[in-house]
């Protein structure tokens, strides 16, 4: 069933595309919900009396995809988690961490739009995460990743109250109970 679209829908197509999708979904979704109209001879002649209005609004998309993928390349994000010898992180960077700290910076993105190389980021250095934005728009926003871990200095402070309290002396163990041993001498005088 063919249908004029009136908004854009996602996966679908934008405001003003003529698109074939199955009859359920048209007029069980698409319809009601006001997203399209039947491809009618009517429809497609109001379709035309507002096509430089379609047209206005997708040029304005793209201006601000343009101007949105600019503020995104010039942003050199850092971020800073815990990492293991050899550079490995304790958890990973996920497409939910990147829009958490676009959002610190004042922009907005979809989380379906970030698409990170084999979906996370599980090592400290520089990586590439890629940011759909309108039609075939692309930014690519530089990701550092640094180990929290403690400075040398750091942690050669922390070692040493810690050498402090192994050179005190242990807590005497406590005693062994008798229990087990009055319950051993109990079971050989039944055996005899």
């Amino acid at each position: 069933m063919k249908v004029i679209l009136n908004k854009d829908v996602p996966n679908l197509g934008e405001e003003g595309d003529i698109c074939e999708v199955a009859r359920g979904y048209a007029r069980n979704y698409l319809i009601p919900r006001g997203f399209g109209v039947l491809h009618t001879p009517q429809n497609l002649a109001l379709l035309s009396s507002k096509r430089k209005a379609i047209e206005k609004h997708k040029e304005e998309k793209r201006q601000a995809a343009l101007g949105l993928k600019s503020r995104i390349e010039e942003l050199a994000m850092v971020l800073e988690m815990t990492a293991g010898e050899g550079g490995r992180l304790f958890g990973s960077v996920t497409s939910a961490t990147i829009i958490a700290e676009l959002a610190k910076a004042g922009i907005q993105v979809e989380r379906k739009k970030v698409e990170i190389a084999d979906r996370s980021i599980r090592s400290t250095g520089s990586h590439i995460v890629r940011i759909r934005l309108y039609g075939s728009e692309v930014a690519q926003l530089k990701v550092q990743v640094v180990s929290s871990a403690k400075k040398p200095q750091e942690a050669a402070e922390s070692k040493a109250p810690a050498s402090h309290a192994a050179a005190a002396p242990a807590a005497p163990a406590p005693e062994a109970s008798s229990e087990p041993a009055e319950s051993q001498q109990a079971s050989e005088h039944r055996d005899e």
